[in-house]
């Protein structure tokens, strides 16, 4: 692990590792946007940079395998040393026994270069594209990943990056060995006589037809498994996330069905693949067959003739049988290179997407004030009928609260997200600070930003990993105030292992009030100058909401906070309430001037009083 490591690094210390992984990045991204629809040119461009392994792990391999095709010829030797009438038949035999020996033993120190050398180059770009991908999915834009599953995302991940690995391995090795092992029969055959070697020559149209013939029913099979797959394993995870919900509806025979249904579906593509390529093999294999047997008699007919020696019968049929089986091992790959070229293909999905947040010659934000100006701002879903913001306008000063109210749908979370900048109007401009919002770089935006999502996200950590996640110098004082602002002290004290406590998978150990709290401290906790609370408190008991309010009033002072909020009482001190109705704001003032105008506003208090 200590020497893959450092070859991984090799021309790079450790505080340039950034950018080492960027080069990196960059290579996996050129080959596939420069060769989209060439898999074996991406294969190739990826491997760019450990072409001297390869050709190292080559020429071990060479030296290695060297007593399969020096072998034949000395059996040949001895048979003919053997039935020919020479002196020193003891002496010959017993230095071709030598020579075979020598190879036989070398094999083992070669085989360790070959596979030192192999193992470095693909294992390298298998954590290399596994990375490349996890970047390039952070890049992608929000929307993408509301159209993509999750499931889907990790398969390729995972499954397709594992089945590039093992095809580079084919590649790189098993279609070499093929490669060196016809060269060579091939070779010595037609140094030794050409009418084997034009008999020889005769395969090649066979295994020609038999590829063509498969070639574009496996390719279509497996692009149906592997899409079916990554549909199985989307379902997979969201079944495992809804079990609670399952099981609270008595709904666990009917859920078990329905996946039931969808593997049937998963091996009902898996047999249609698996003959066509077992179709494929066996016509392959017994083509080959007869044409071994065809040149077994052949060959003895050459040496009744005398025009060959009775042991070359041996060489030419152990020829023959290395080229047979090369070739039938390149069609029984074929399945095998399939699934990965589409692999390929399948990653070049995520690779080749143009769906991403583009922050490249932008300006960066050294500070934030916390001034927004909505000016005309208009928004519409690609699926939905009608647009979901309309001509929203409002301005809003550094340092005030701002609660967006209005019905399920209206457009706050949406609003919410072209702040954060997840979304961009498609007509009208967001400006910050005076600068329109589309024009900056967003990460140095989002550094002074702090979002508390409507649904919790925790990771499997402790409390405090959540709480500090992506910070790495937060002091004790600045943690406990936190906890204490989103009133976490209580629940932490009461735990045996305190911030240590691990939170469970997404927080399952936890009840939905203290997971709000948790995100509620890890927004906190980074001293943003503009908050964002989506539903925040909706999860808490009324106790909790009292005290997390008060709190909520000493922290948000002179930072710019947004409020999405249902739960009218919540809102109470906000500076401005903007009213959302049919996409536009209808009424925006304080909460005193807003209830004196008997408008929108009025009626929705009226509504929950």
């Amino acid at each position: 692990m200590e020497e893959f490591s450092s070859t991984l690094k090799s021309n790079y210390r450790k505080k340039d590792m950034s950018q080492f992984f960027q080069v990196k990045d960059q290579l996996f991204q050129d080959s596939y946007n420069r060769h989209a629809d060439h898999p074996v040119k991406i294969l190739l461009g990826i491997y760019r940079g450990n072409y001297g392994n390869l050709f190292l792990s080559t020429l071990f391999y060479v030296i290695k395998h060297s007593p399969v095709w020096i072998l034949p010829i000395i059996t040949a030797n001895i048979v003919n040393y053997v039935t020919g009438d020479i002196s020193n038949t003891w002496q010959l035999i017993l230095q071709n026994a030598v020579v075979v020996i020598a190879l036989v033993i070398l094999n083992v120190p070669m085989n360790y270069l070959h596979t030192r050398f192999k193992s470095k180059s693909t294992r390298s770009v298998e954590a290399g594209l596994r990375s490349t991908l996890v970047r390039k999915i952070q890049q992608l834009s929000i929307s993408y990943h509301k159209e993509m599953q999750s499931g889907r995302i990790q398969s390729k991940i995972m499954r397709d990056v594992e089945a590039v690995e093992t095809l580079s391995s084919q590649m790189f090795v098993s279609l070499l060995n093929i490669a060196i092992n016809i060269v060579v029969a091939l070779g010595v055959t037609v140094f030794r006589s050409r009418i084997v070697f034009f008999f020889f020559l005769l395969t090649v149209p066979v295994a020609a037809l038999t590829i063509v013939v498969f070639k574009a029913p496996m390719r279509r099979r497996n692009q149906e498994f592997r899409q079916e797959m990554e549909s199985t394993s989307a379902q997979v995870m969201e079944m495992v996330e809804m079990i609670p919900v399952t099981r609270a509806h008595a709904l666990e025979e009917k859920e078990a069905a329905r996946m039931s249904e969808q593997l049937q579906t998963v091996a009902a593509q898996g047999y249609r693949l698996d003959i066509v390529q077992s179709t494929f093999g066996s016509v392959s294999w017994a083509a080959f067959q007869i044409f071994q047997v065809l040149c077994l008699v052949f060959t003895a007919m050459l040496a009744l003739h005398g025009t060959i020696e009775a042991g070359d019968i041996v060489l030419y049929q152990s020829y023959f049988t290395t080229i047979v089986n090369q070739v039938s091992s390149v069609i029984t790959l074929l399945p095998t290179i399939s699934k990965g070229m589409e692999s390929v293909r399948s990653i070049g999905e995520i690779l080749n997407s143009d769906d991403i947040e583009d922050n490249q010659g932008k300006q960066s934000l050294p500070y934030l004030i916390g001034a927004y100006d909505f000016e005309n701002i208009h928004f519409q879903y690609p699926k939905a009928q009608t647009p979901i913001l309309n001509g929203v306008s409002f301005r809003v000063n550094p340092g005030e609260t701002i609660a967006l109210v209005g019905e399920s749908g209206a457009g706050k979370s949406t609003l919410l997200n072209m702040i954060i900048g997840f979304l961009n109007p498609q007509q009208g401009r967001i400006l910050v600070d005076g600068n329109d919002l589309s024009s900056i770089n967003l990460p140095s935006y989002r550094r002074f930003l702090a979002v508390v999502p409507q649904s919790t996200v925790l990771f499997s950590g402790s409390i405090k990993d959540n709480i500090t996640y992506g910070l790495s110098d937060v002091t004790p004082e600045q943690l406990n105030q936190a906890i204490e602002a989103a009133n976490l002290k209580h629940l932490i004290d009461a735990l045996p292992n305190g911030l240590d406590t691990p939170v469970g998978e997404h927080g399952d150990k936890l009840s939905g009030g203290q997971k709000q709290r948790i995100s509620i401290a890890r927004a906190l906790i980074r001293n943003p100058r503009v908050i964002l609370f989506d539903e925040a408190t909706s999860a808490l008991d009324s106790i909790s909401e009292k005290l997390i309010q008060d709190a909520l009033e000493n922290l948000t002072k002179d930072r710019t906070t947004f409020i999405v909020a249902h739960r009218l009482s919540t809102i109470r001190n906000a500076d401005k309430i903007c009213v959302i109705q049919n996409g536009v704001c209808v009424e925006f003032g304080t909460w005193e001037e807003l209830m004196e105008k008997h408008g929108a506003f009025y009626e929705f208090r009226k509504l929950q009083v």
